[in-house]
């Protein structure tokens, strides 16, 4: 998986770019949104294995749970631009299997669970996998990843929010 600083950033960078009045709840539910697929990790602990549909990049990380979790956030919080909070929320949450698609490890993502569990990687992987767990996250291992995810996903939410705020500004 990419890191939860690395989804993060891509959620503040979508919350920007698409709400135009920076409603600060949207802001925290696209972050919220982009982090949650890996809830799955507890699975783990439930015995899953992580190939199995409900193990690590399973269901959470699938096309479907984002539309539903998209569509019970924009009920809930997405009081008068429901179709606002559903698409941040969306994108949000589908940038976070698609990330995990392009790193370096793991076994794939499962985009179409339930319908079928293969797991999908892209051909294009340049992000480094981060180590699950808070312990072997603060090592040499992820401070590489913090850097390969400062140059494939840093630089390009700076690109992006840099030129969105010279786009607003005009």
């Amino acid at each position: 998986m990419a890191s939860l600083f690395g989804h993060a950033l891509v959620g503040v960078t979508l919350s920007n770019v698409l709400d135009t009045k920076n409603t600060r709840v949207l802001l925290v539910l696209a972050v919220i949104s982009a982090i949650l697929p890996d809830v799955d990790v507890v699975s783990f602990k439930l015995g899953y294995a992580y190939e199995h549909c409900l193990g690590h990049r399973g269901f959470t990380h699938s096309i479907l749970f984002a539309v539903l979790w998209s569509l019970l956030a924009s009920v809930l919080f997405g009081k008068k631009n429901k179709l606002l909070f559903f698409t941040v929320v969306l994108l949000s949450t589908l940038s976070h299997a698609l990330l995990d698609a392009m790193t370096t490890g793991g076994l794939g993502v499962g985009f179409f669970i339930p319908f079928e569990n293969t797991r999908y990687f892209f051909d294009w992987r340049p992000i480094l996998v981060s180590p699950i767990g808070i312990k072997r996250f603060f090592s040499d291992w992820g401070l590489r990843v913090i850097i390969s995810e400062l140059i494939w996903i840093g630089l390009p939410c700076v690109v992006i929010l840099i030129g969105n705020k010279i786009r607003r500004n005009n």
